[in-house]
């Protein structure tokens, strides 16, 4: 799999060139919960009016959607449609930036957790991994973001998505990378999506004509890895059910 992304992590670096919170509405963004902007630029969850518990991804443009043509095509949408289709009682928020670091997530983290969360969906990394970015200090981002999470709403479930590094950057960089995101799911007990990206990354059919937004299709399959994690986790939720802790956990 490595092999194939060679070439596709000319990557998900689309977008704003550092890590602060461009906004990303019109890029693939949930229509019905997208992310609004406040005068300092930092991004808020807020939708008033909607009482349901809210699950946010907090993401780079492969939760923001860009390149699609409708914002109901990116892969938080769809998780939307899954979970209305089960009768969950869910809202999702889409709080994808394009061209997001893990430094620019940690740095919007505080305000998108000002409004209520019961799930944060944490995807980030994508880009640290396309700019050769310090594993450690990616790892620390992360933990960062996890802790503000957790400080903000202590009982928020947590699920990880697991990303893969450009294999040209060598076996050290990619086997320290890779290895960043189940370690902090099972120190943070925290549900781990392996891939986000497994059975899309390199396949030509199912990404944009850039070789790195999943299309349509794609998006479906990335939706289905998501949704394979976090069912667990919200029906472990509505069960009443201790905290839920995903593929890779202890």
């Amino acid at each position: 799999m490595l092999s194939c992304l060679a070439l596709a992590w000319v990557v998900v670096g689309c977008g704003k060139s550092d890590g602060g919170a461009a906004d990303s509405r019109g890029q693939g963004s949930v229509p019905s919960a997208s992310v609004e902007r406040s005068s300092d630029s930092q991004p808020s969850a807020e939708r008033p009016g909607d009482e349901r518990p809210t699950i946010v991804f907090v993401g780079t443009s492969l939760t923001a959607g860009l390149g699609l043509t409708d914002p109901d095509e990116a892969y938080p949408a769809l998780i939307q449609e899954k979970i209305d289709s089960l009768g969950l009682n869910y809202r999702v928020v889409n709080a994808g930036v394009s061209g997001e670091t893990s430094a620019g997530a940690l740095k919007s983290i505080g305000w998108l957790m000002r409004s209520p969360a019961s799930v944060v969906v944490i995807e980030t990394g994508a880009n640290d991994g396309l700019r050769g970015l310090g594993v450690t200090a990616m790892r620390e981002n992360i933990q960062g973001i996890i802790d503000t999470v957790r400080a903000k709403h202590p009982d928020a479930r947590i699920v990880l998505a697991g990303m893969e590094a450009p294999p040209n950057l060598g076996a050290r960089y990619t086997s320290e990378f890779r290895e960043v995101f189940p370690e902090l799911a099972r120190a943070n007990h925290a549900a781990l999506i392996p891939f986000l990206l497994d059975g899309v990354a390199g396949v030509d059919s199912l990404n944009q004509a850039d070789a790195i937004h999943p299309n349509r299709k794609g998006a479906e399959v990335v939706a289905d890895n998501v949704w394979e994690v976090l069912r667990g986790v919200l029906t472990t939720a509505a069960d009443g059910g201790s905290e839920s802790r995903g593929n890779g956990t202890p």
